[in-house]
């Protein structure tokens, strides 16, 4: 009889696969250095479709007709993206897809968010997705987005991550004061309002009223040509300041924000990028909005990705509103979403034995959810052979994993959603170290075997 072990990555690579894992970490942690948000994700990886001879879908329609090795992307809003790999098979055959998602938490700046007091001038934020409020004080601080003058005009900002621009800061009570806020439970030690960011302390001579506000809206009206109302019309995201690193003597980890889920998002698009040719349809799905249920226009609970395949059923041929449903009822998706990695600090919220542990591989989970597996997708037995099977023939290290402890809480994917269609689906993705930190921590291994894995499921499912 033998057992089941799970199988350390390190201990299973050649050293061309090394050395192929080393050079996509350092694509990788360029890419998060460049996609701080879901809006310069998507930017970044409509460019790698581009430069690997991807056309806009736009361009598609204006053409008239798709064919059998096309490759396509569409976007969404600058906030997602698509990427369809055409096979030589009918579409209403099924199609391969990996999807994740390109959002992360993080402080967005409410419409009126500046203000002064005690000579300090803050921009008040209200926090997207689940976070640990008390995490985002004491540290630098990056902010990103677009702002739309009274004129219509796009601006675009991007300041504090690199080394020769100022960063912002989130103040925390001194040590020395802290007796009765020690005292509270952990997510009321800082709350939401508490969370403004400082942004100066310099007043502008001679004003009475607000001198260090009144300074603050001169350098933005001199800087970017903006004022104080076009905030209502604006998306700025508060980030980490600061570059990736590698983590460890041995440099065998990467320390980011934004792991969840860009980690899964660009294993997907290079294994995507990989594949020459397919007899299946290939698709890779770069979605927003997962962090706060994967609604809006631009999460997955909209029509983008039917509306896509749709316009290329139409071109690639006659459209047919059963072929539609076949195509969709037939697909094999990956949903490509970070798990937890067991840590040996807090034990107590895992089961070990069926949680991921860092570096054996990308974890398979069959379900998520809470409690009673509760909000779960939970694939099914026959789906898990073909993936494990897919996996086998390329040699893949993969685990099993879940969310914690039955009792212990839970969470959710996009993959339920797909499964609406009819989809057969399972959650794969990265193992995680104080996932939806402001930095988080995964294995270099655990990122190059989710890339193998989704590459071999391009392959052979």
């Amino acid at each position: 009889m033998t057992e089941y072990k799970r199988k350390n990555v390190w201990e299973n690579l050649s050293s061309d696969q090394e050395k192929e894992l080393e050079s996509l970490s350092k694509d990788y942690m360029d890419f998060l250095d460049k996609a701080k948000t879901e809006r310069l994700a998507a930017k970044e990886i409509v460019k790698y479709a581009k430069e690997a001879g991807y056309v806009d879908l736009d361009e598609k329609i204006k053409s008239g007709k798709i064919n059998p090795g096309d490759k396509i992307y569409a976007i969404n809003k600058n906030k997602a993206v698509a990427m369809f790999h055409i096979g030589e098979e009918d579409l209403e055959k099924g199609l391969a897809i990996v999807g994740g998602h390109i959002d992360s938490p993080r402080l967005d700046l409410k419409p009126v968010p500046l203000m002064e007091e005690n000579g300090i001038s803050y921009l008040k934020t209200h926090y997207y997705g689940g976070v640990k409020k008390y995490n985002w004080t004491n540290m630098p601080l990056a902010l990103h987005g677009v702002v739309f003058t009274k004129n219509g005009d796009k601006v675009e900002i991007s300041l504090g991550d690199k080394e020769d621009e100022p960063v912002f800061y989130i103040s925390e009570l001194l040590i020395h004061l802290s007796k009765k806020l020690m005292t509270k439970p952990a997510e009321e030690v800082v709350t939401g309002e508490q969370l403004s960011i400082i942004v100066g302390n310099r007043p502008l001579l001679d004003e009475k009223e607000n001198p260090v506000k009144k300074n603050i809206l001169k350098i933005l009206n001199e800087k970017y040509g903006i004022e104080e109302e076009d905030f209502i019309t604006a998306e700025l995201e508060v980030v980490p300041a600061g570059k990736a690193r590698e983590v460890g003597f041995d440099r065998s980890m990467i320390a980011s924000h934004g792991h969840d889920d860009r980690v899964c998002s660009y294993a997907a698009l290079r294994a995507l990028l990989d594949i020459d040719k397919t007899k299946k349809t290939l698709v890779g799905l770069f979605v927003d909005k997962e962090e706060i249920g994967s609604v809006g226009a631009t999460g997955m609970t909209s029509q983008f990705f039917e509306n896509t395949l749709l316009e290329i059923m139409n071109l690639k041929e006659e459209f047919n509103l059963i072929k539609f449903k076949r195509a969709l009822r037939n697909s094999k998706v990956l949903s490509a979403d970070v798990t937890l990695a067991e840590d040996p600090n807090f034990k107590d919220a895992t089961e070990s034995q069926n949680s991921a542990q860092i570096s054996h591989g990308v974890a398979l989970t069959k379900y998520t959810g809470s409690g009673g597996k509760g909000g779960s997708n939970d694939a099914d037995a026959e789906y898990l052979s073909e993936v494990r099977l897919a996996f086998n023939k390329d040699g893949v290290i993969f685990q099993t994993g879940e969310l914690g402890k039955v009792d212990q809480g839970g969470g959710g994917t996009i993959a339920y959603i797909l499964a609406e269609y009819g989809m057969d689906v399972v959650d794969c993705g990265t193992p995680v170290i104080s996932m939806h930190a402001p930095i988080e921590l995964i294995s270099k291994a655990d990122f190059y075997s989710t890339f193998t894995a989704y590459r071999a499921f391009y392959k052979n499912i």
